[in-house]
């Protein structure tokens, strides 16, 4: 988990390599909720990837937010707070 929450983004490759993996060998029964994993995983690399950091963590690390952040903000289209399927 602390992988996958990290604004560096070597962690959040690693994470999803492994994200990855677990689908891969994990028997069906778990396949979906495996690859949701992963596809959080995937992301929170793609927020990294886009700003270089967390925009919903600014506030809180008195961080100022660029123009583009508060639109995505704005948006609340987070990707820790997509539906886990059932």
């Amino acid at each position: 988990m602390p992988l996958g929450h990290s604004e560096d983004f070597s962690h959040l490759e690693t994470a999803i390599q492994l994200a990855e993996e677990l689908v891969e060998r994990a028997p069906p029964e778990f396949q979906k909720i495996l690859q949701h994993s992963a596809s959080q995983a995937r992301g929170h690399r793609d927020v990294i990837a886009r700003f270089g950091r967390h925009p919903h963590r600014n506030a809180v690390l008195e961080r100022r937010s660029t123009p583009e952040e508060l639109e995505y903000l704005a948006r609340g289209e987070f990707v820790h707070i997509r539906e886990v399927p059932k």
